[in-house]
Order: structure tokens, then sequence, then C-alpha cells
């Protein structure tokens, strides 16, 4: 979903909105580079990060999450290796989470960088690892069969969204072809050691298993992944493998933790540009799940929903495939959200279709 864009006094660029092309990095500050690639989607980029560091003696960079796996982005690294690292190894890569945006390019950049000597590590959290392995074996949450019979019992039943959802099995390795075999664990609470500064992990939740952002209390600077976007609202679902869970519950939770930063933290973020105003943009994001909360309850008021039915009030626009299986989900989060909390209360019809309603 779109969150409300902020007040201008609320939210800061401090370097604009000039983004590097792609195969190119931008200088932020001292030791931290910004790298832009393309993604074939309405949300049409990814920002990946190049941090200075030194593992055993040994000088480089990490790479802080690293595209789609496709020639495409292979192609813009390789640009980016040879005019943007200063001659010196990828050392690491940290993935923040499982999407194939952030870790599609992982396996292929370890093996790229790999010396028998001297391991180019993928570091990720368990959940977001194992999550891979599962969606990169069984598809999960992409497509296929399964996905298409657990969003028909939300009411998306129209024969060519049904059939396109279905026929989406295989999504997933499309994009992320492969995955390391080995890994480095990143929990929450962690401190990681990045050129000589510790960098602590953040656990998140909600928008998928323990994605992990990454902030620096010396530079005063977090690197949040999906977590926290400037202009966009996260993307919160429920699919077919926890069809009771409550996403979006987990992720204000998260979204709430992070109120602990410094409100003068500067926000690396993986879509938008960077940013100063985290206080400012939870509160919005606080306010505008409130809001679609409340536009789902009023609806629930005057009659029974399924979820298919408030795509047009939740987002107002016309959906392609694509945009349709995100916002299901996201309808979802916000339904099992209000019946979890006794909001609502809600029941199968004849059609075996979920149905909420807001009790007398």
């Amino acid at each position: 979903m779109n969150a409300p864009a902020l007040a201008d006094a609320s939210i800061a660029y401090p370097y604009g909105q000039d983004q590097p092309p792609p195969g190119t990095a931008r200088d932020l500050v001292p030791g931290i580079r910004w790298v832009r690639m393309g993604l074939p989607f309405q949300l049409n980029h990814i920002n990946l990060w190049l941090l200075r560091d030194e593992i055993g003696g040994r000088a480089g960079w990490t790479v802080v999450d690293c595209g789609l796996g496709n020639d495409t982005t292979q192609q813009a690294w390789e640009q980016v290796f040879a005019t943007a690292l200063d001659g010196l190894p990828v050392l690491r890569v940290v993935v923040t989470h499982l999407h194939p945006d952030h870790i599609g390019c992982a396996a292929w950049m370890a093996e790229r960088w790999s010396t028998p000597e001297a391991p180019c590590r993928v570091w990720i959290s368990a959940g977001e690892y194992y999550g891979a392995q599962l969606a990169l074996q069984n598809n999960n949450g992409n497509g296929g069969e399964r996905a298409a019979a657990f969003l028909a019992t939300h009411g998306l039943t129209d024969t060519g969204a049904h059939d396109g959802v279905r026929k989406r099995s295989g999504y997933y390795s499309m994009l992320v072809p492969g995955l390391p075999a080995q890994h480095a664990r990143l929990i929450g609470g962690q401190a990681l050691r990045i050129g000589g500064e510790d960098w602590h992990c953040l656990a998140g939740y909600g928008h998928s298993p323990e994605h992990i952002a990454l902030h620096c209390p010396a530079r005063g600077v977090l690197i949040s992944g999906d977590m926290l976007l400037p202009r966009i609202s996260t993307n919160v679902s429920v699919a077919e493998y926890e069809p009771e869970g409550d996403p979006l519950g987990l992720y204000l939770a998260s979204l709430d933790r992070l109120r602990a930063l410094p409100a003068d933290t500067l926000v690396l973020p993986s879509h938008g540009f960077p940013f100063h105003g985290a206080h400012a943009r939870i509160d919005a994001l606080h306010a505008h799940h409130a809001d679609r909360l409340e536009v789902v309850m009023q609806a629930c008021r005057e009659r029974p929903q399924h979820a298919a039915e408030l795509l047009e009030p939740l987002f107002h626009r016309k959906l392609d495939l694509h945009q349709t299986t995100f916002a299901m989900g996201e309808a979802v989060a916000h339904l099992n959200y209000l019946w979890l909390r006794g909001r609502l209360a809600r029941e199968k019809d004849a059609r075996g279709v979920w149905m909420f309603s807001a009790p007398d």
C-alpha cells in the first residue's frame, strides 16, 4: 500500500533525489557508498550499499543486499566492481531478507568473490535463509496451486486472476536462481563489526520472517532494508503457509522498536532516497495503517466482506496480477489483525470463502 507522503518539514533528503545510475556508486559518507539497481516492476529500483571493511587483515568491502538474480543485475555489478571498489575485493555479503530483489544475486556474488583461503560468506538471519530455501523448493507465497486455492478462500475467484496466480508457479526461482550452500547467521541484538565499527542487528517482523536492519551508533546510520521506507509503505501480507498469521501486528510492533533510534539518524532505505525523519515516518506509517483498518471496519459494518471485495476501497486503482497478489495479502493482513483482536468475526460461506463482519 502507498502511504501518504510526509510534509516537507517532517522528512529531509540530505543527498537530494539524484540517484546513482546503474553500474555506478555514489559516496554518501566516508566508507559508505550507494548503488542502485533496476527492477522490472512498478517499484523499479532497489538501493544497495557498499561498506568499507577489513576481515582477517584483508581490506575490502561488505555489500548489503544484492539485487535480482539475473544477467542484467550481474552485468551492472561487474561495472561496479570495476569502477567503485578502489581495486579491493568484496569480503562478504549481508542480506537483509529473502525477497528476490535483496537475495537474488547473493549466491553468484559469494562465488564470484570467494577464494579457497578466504570464502566470501553470505550473512543472513536463520529465518530468512531457511525461508528462502523453502520458497525456492516449494514456491511458497509467490504463486502456484496452493497460493491460488488460498486466495480463492478470500474471494479471489475471478477465473483470470485465479488462473494467473496458479500459473505463477516457479516465480521465486525465476528471480532467485540459487542460494548459497552455506551462510553466516545474523541474530537480532548481535553487533557485526564492519570497518572497525559496530553495526547492531535489528530484527524486524511482518514483512518477512526475520528481517535484519543494521544500525551503526557511531555513524548515526540505519540501513533499514524494507522495514522503513520514506515514500511507500512496506508490503505486509498473509500467505497460504500461515493463513491465520498477524504480520501487520508484528510489523507495527517492529516499527515501534525503531523509535529507540536517535531522531537525527540517517536512514538508508532499500527503496526511495536516504532520509532524515525516522520518528515522523514511523508516525505516518502508523497513521496510514490505522486509516486502512478503519476503511476495513467501516465496510464490514455495512455488510460481511471478503478480502477481494476490499481491494477497491483499499487501493483505489486498477491492479495488475503482480500487484493483485500483494494487495490480496495486505487485505487479508488487515482483516486478520482486526479478527485476531476481536474487532471482527469471520465465518466461511457456502462457497468456502471467509466472510468478515463487525459484531453488533
